[in-house]
C-alpha cells in the first residue's frame, strides 16, 4: 500500500510533528543517561530506554507521511548520536564496556557529521541508506546487553555486541564515503 496522502509540510519547515518527537528524544537523552547512571541495569531502565529509542521510528513515520524537511535530516542522525554516544560512553566510564570500540564509534560519528556538513555545503547530497538506521539499531542493542538485568552480567555477550556495533558503525561510514565520492562525481560531470 502505498502514501497517497499530501505531505502537510515542505522541505524547509521547520515546527513539524515529526521534529518535535525528534527534538523531545534529543532533550530526553540527560534523563535517560541519569536513569542509566542511578539504577544501572534495571527494567525501568529499559523501559525508558526504549521510550527514548522508540521516538526514532516514529519520528521517521510522522515525517514520511507529513513530508520529510531539511531540518528533520539534520535533527533526526543528530538525537540518534546524542543518545547512542551519551549511553556508550557512561558505561565506557562505569567500566561496563570497553573504551576502544566506543571511541572509534564517537569518532565516526562525530567525523561523518563533520563531513556530511562539508559536502553539504557544496551542494552533494547522499541519502541516509537502510545501513545507517541498521547501525543505529546495532549500537542500540549492544547498549541493552548492559542494561536489560538478565543479560547485565554477560560480559562476554556486551563485548561482542559493541564490536559488532563499532564494525556497523565503521561499515556505514565506508558506505557513506563512497556514496558520497559518486555523488561528487555525478555532480562534476554535470
Amino acid at each position: 500500500m502505498t502514501d497517497t496522502a499530501p505531505h502537510t509540510f515542505g522541505p524547509s519547515a521547520l515546527a513539524t510533528p515529526a521534529n518535535a518527537l525528534t527534538v523531545a528524544r534529543l532533550l530526553a537523552t540527560p534523563a535517560f543517561i541519569l536513569v542509566i547512571a542511578q539504577h544501572g541495569a534495571s527494567w525501568w531502565t529499559v523501559a525508558v530506554g526504549v521510550l527514548v529509542a522508540g521516538t526514532d521510528g516514529v519520528d521517521g513515520w510522522v515525517a514520511r507521511r507529513q513530508g520529510t524537511t531539511r531540518s528533520g535530516a539534520f535533527l533526526d542522525p543528530l538525537a540518534d548520536k546524542a543518545v547512542v554516544l551519551s549511553a556508550l560512553v557512561l558505561l565506557s566510564y562505569e567500566g561496563i564496556l570497553p573504551w576502544v570500540p566506543v571511541i572509534l564509534i564517537g569518532a565516526r560519528e562525530v567525523a561523518m557529521s563533520v563531513y556530511r556538513s562539508w559536502i553539504g555545503r557544496r551542494g552533494i547530497s547522499v541519502p541516509a541508506r537502510t545501513s545507517a538506521k541498521a547501525k543505529t539499531l546495532v549500537q542500540d542493542l549492544a547498549i541493552a546487553t548492559c542494561l536489560v538485568p538478565p543479560l547485565a552480567h554477560q560480559h562476554d555477550l556486551q563485548l561482542a555486541a559493541i564490536w559488532v556495533a563499532a564494525a556497523f558503525t565503521i561499515g556505514s561510514g565506508l558506505q557513506y564515503l563512497l556514496d558520497a565520492r559518486r555523488a561528487a562525481a555525478r555532480g562534476e560531470a554535470r
